[in-house]
């Protein structure tokens, strides 16, 4: 399987910081690094890696969440987790319209950083916990007007259940703990709720959950 990540990130200190932590460990590749938007638009298809984690920011030029929108068109598999200072609800839901996968903040501790990045490739969509806080926040005000459609309709109690606790950030581990079911079975819910939804991903799956 491939487990190679690659890096977008303008500041040095930052960037050598995480190359360092992908490098220590055993499970993950460094495929690459780039400084720039427009680096990462040329350099991130030919290096081909799983995973990409992308600054938002990059000073002048093109910013993450526009690399996001556009590699995503033409490498959909490239899964793309925003690793940034932002907290902001805009620039979450943008990124995640953009089609990033997960959001994280830069302060988040290293092997915190690779546990998500491990639950990134086998399907989920990490978050920090402010991250998720922000979710929670706009999951609630959605819920008190009219956030779940007809479409959401087609799902079981479990199921909604289970995407609710998607859409906060929660790894599949975490689910099954909760719920008192095996990540297996969490994985075969999953498996349904993409099938039902006609979605392809969990990120398609909680922007229907939203409305969005």
């Amino acid at each position: 399987m491939n487990r190679s990540v690659a890096i977008v990130e303008d500041n040095n200190d930052i960037r050598q910081a995480l190359e360092q932590i992908i490098e220590s460990s055993d499970d993950f590749i460094l495929a690459g690094s780039c400084t720039t938007g427009e680096e990462a638009l040329v350099k991130l298809p030919i290096l081909n890696p799983k995973v990409v984690l992308m600054d938002i920011g990059l000073g002048e030029g093109v910013n993450g969440i526009e690399v996001v929108r556009e590699l995503k068109k033409t490498n959909p598999d490239i899964l793309f987790m925003m690793c940034t200072i932002y907290d902001e609800d805009e620039k979450i839901f943008e990124a995640l319209r953009a089609g990033a996968s997960g959001y994280i903040l830069k302060n988040t501790q290293p092997a915190k950083l690779l546990e998500g990045i491990t639950e990134l490739i086998d399907g989920g969509a990490p978050m920090s916990s402010q991250i998720a806080n922000k979710v929670v926040s706009a999951f609630q005000k959605k819920s008190q007007t009219t956030f779940i459609g007809s479409s959401l309709d087609v799902l079981s109690k479990r199921e909604n259940e289970i995407l609710e606790m998607l859409s906060i950030g929660l790894l599949y581990k975490e689910i099954s703990e909760k719920l008192f079911i095996s990540s297996e079975t969490v994985r075969k819910h999953v498996y349904h709720i993409y099938e039902k939804l006609h979605v392809t991903n969990r990120v398609e799956a909680v922007n229907k959950y939203f409305g969005r």
